[in-house]
């Protein structure tokens, strides 16, 4: 078997295994109650590094206007996506914080 048969076995593996998981795993309120807090945290901590982004933002509207709507995966999607970018903005925050003098002209 060439490397990339070997490789599309393997991705499609994958694949078929993270599609079970989910579809065994749907999300409940509890799920994305935990998920949701999770990225409010990781959003505040931005905010008070003063950086955070307005797709966080959107991102927990989204999170919000889904479980009002009872679509519960959805909701936890939103929320882990806000809680990645949340957790972006801090990376950005924080490594700015020095990164810029190496920007700066000498």
């Amino acid at each position: 078997m060439s490397v990339v048969k070997l490789k599309a076995v393997a991705l499609v593996f994958v694949l078929l295994t993270a599609g079970a998981t989910s579809a065994l795993s749907a999300g409940s309120e509890a799920d994305f109650k935990a998920a949701y807090a999770a990225a409010e945290a990781a959003n505040k901590e931005a905010g008070a590094l003063r950086n955070q982004w307005t797709t966080t933002a959107a991102a927990l509207a989204a999170a919000k206007k889904s479980a009002d709507a009872g679509d519960f995966d959805a909701a936890v999607t939103s929320s882990k996506e806000a809680e990645a970018l949340a957790r972006a903005s801090i990376f950005q925050a924080t490594s700015e914080k020095t990164l810029w003098k190496d920007m700066e002209i000498r």
